[in-house]
């Protein structure tokens, strides 16, 4: 548990994490500068890079790429190769970090297993799904994507932004480029709000490089996310964690699965997810989610779900369908947590997955201090990452800084961060509990419920706007 390992998680950082990570600045840099006319510092940032990779299996490509890069001959194979090792070394750090988290809270975790070897995969092809993929959408992905590169970030304004438009336009009727096309679209969103981006007082490099890597790699053979299994049992949620932006609203769930026919129990995410408008905030995000409310009722009731057939993603994630899950029991997740968490097998990462910034693993925390933003427990602090509290729920930071037990997940983002999913707190000598999904059907406190009720529904006002537009 992490409350008798904190002090051994928050030492000193892995060996080669600051050098890793320093080859990716350095990497970035050169993206930011562009590779169209490729000066000397940033030729010694790519020539590092492919260094890096020197008796790896990505050795001889990596620095073939670079020379063609620095010589003008800037070809979507070299990209890919580029984008490769730079995800390589982003994986390294992961694994490392991850080691760390699992050996500081004593889980065990199911090894990868890579799918079976089918031959040489064509460009355009989804070697883990098996399904065919139009490869010209891939290549207009990618020859968007090698424009940037070519520009730099600096060089970004609204004419390299625009062919993205198309693009991301076709990729979205294809349901398996899906989310090859939510990532480019949120790409081209951030840099169209920045343009030009050569006024820009600083750059988020590190951010859309990871963008840009990930849809190279995407763009060059579509999803490997693998095949789903069928899997049934009891799902015993422990919390949700709310990702909300401008434009989307995203639901992920996570829980421990008890299988059926037993079985070792299982750390799973589910997630749901809706789009949204700017003016949908706070309690109100919830309703764009309510076709899902098995879901939303068991978060909301603090219920287990049995689920029958429920598809399973190698990594972990569970692909949600409504109909396939039914309310069980009353479930606390604090019971559950105290139960169950320290046993529960955690599920392998995918490799296209592995990064720092995707870690997020649930621990049940117990009997600390709070001093500021700051968890406190055995001598040992860890920062508590309370700008990802949602607005649409009762835990407040005031809940978390008042709290004795929080399970929440652990981050890293530079240092190592806890996300608080749920506190017990004692408020005015009373004992309260708050989680994130506690709204989920709606929220419960007599003030915000009034508040919203003088507001008036958002969701519905925009739906029947939205109804009157298509039936014109």
């Amino acid at each position: 548990m992490l409350d008798l390992q904190l002090g051994e998680l928050t030492a000193a950082g892995p060996e080669g994490v600051d050098d890793a990570l320093g080859l990716v600045d350095g990497f970035d840099g050169a993206l930011a500068h562009g590779f169209a006319r490729i000066g000397e510092e940033p030729a010694a940032a790519l020539a590092a890079l492919a260094g890096a990779m020197a008796g790896g299996p990505l050795g001889e490509r990596a620095a073939e790429a670079v020379d063609k890069v620095i010589a003008g001959s800037i070809g979507d194979e070299h990209l890919a190769v580029l984008a490769g090792a730079r995800a390589a070394l982003t994986g390294a750090v992961h694994d490392a970090l991850l080691t760390r988290l699992d050996t500081a809270l004593h889980r065990e975790r199911a090894p990868w297993e890579p799918a079976p070897a089918t031959g040489a995969v064509p460009s355009g092809s989804a070697p883990a799904t098996g399904a065919e993929l139009p490869g010209n959408l891939l290549a207009g992905c990618r020859a968007w994507l090698r424009e940037l590169a070519i520009a730099g970030w600096r060089g970004v304004d609204h004419d390299v932004v625009a062919p993205s438009d198309q693009a991301i336009e076709a990729l979205l009727a294809v349901p398996a480029l899906r989310g090859l096309a939510v990532l480019l679209d949120g790409l081209a969103a951030e840099l169209r709000a920045s343009c030009p981006v050569s006024t820009m007082d600083r750059l988020p490099a590190r951010r859309w490089g990871d963008l840009w890597t990930r849809g190279v790699l995407l763009s060059r053979s579509g999803p490997w996310h693998g095949g789903a299994e069928p899997v049934s049992g009891r799902l015993l949620i422990l919390g949700a964690d709310v990702h909300e932006h401008a434009t989307v609203v995203r639901v992920q769930v996570h829980g421990i699965l008890e299988p059926a026919g037993g079985g070792p129990a299982r750390l799973v995410r589910t997630g749901v997810a809706a789009a949204k408008v700017d003016t949908i905030v706070g309690p109100a995000v919830w309703r764009l989610v309510s076709g899902h409310p098995v879901l939303l009722g068991a978060l909301a009731g603090h219920r287990a779900l049995d689920l029958t057939d429920m598809p399973l993603l190698p990594g972990g994630d569970l692909v949600w369908h409504d109909d396939r899950a039914a309310a069980g029991e009353k479930a606390d997740p604090f019971t559950t947590a105290r139960v169950l968490l320290g046993a529960a097998q955690a599920a392998p990462v995918p490799p296209l997955d592995r990064h720092p910034v995707r870690i997020a693993e649930p621990v049940l925390v117990e009997g600390y201090k709070i001093d500021g933003g700051t968890l406190e427990l055995g001598g040992s602090r860890i920062t508590l990452d309370l700008d990802r509290l949602p607005t649409g729920t009762p835990l407040t930071p005031e809940l978390v800084a008042a709290s004795s037990a929080c399970l929440g997940l652990v981050r890293w983002d530079g240092r190592w961060l806890l996300q608080p999913l749920a506190v017990q707190a004692t408020v005015k000598k009373k004992p309260v509990t708050a989680h994130t999904g506690d709204w989920a059907l709606g929220p419960t406190d007599p003030k915000v419920v009034k508040a919203e009720a003088k507001a008036g529904d958002a969701v519905a006002v925009l739906r029947e706007r939205a109804g009157r537009l298509l039936r014109k």
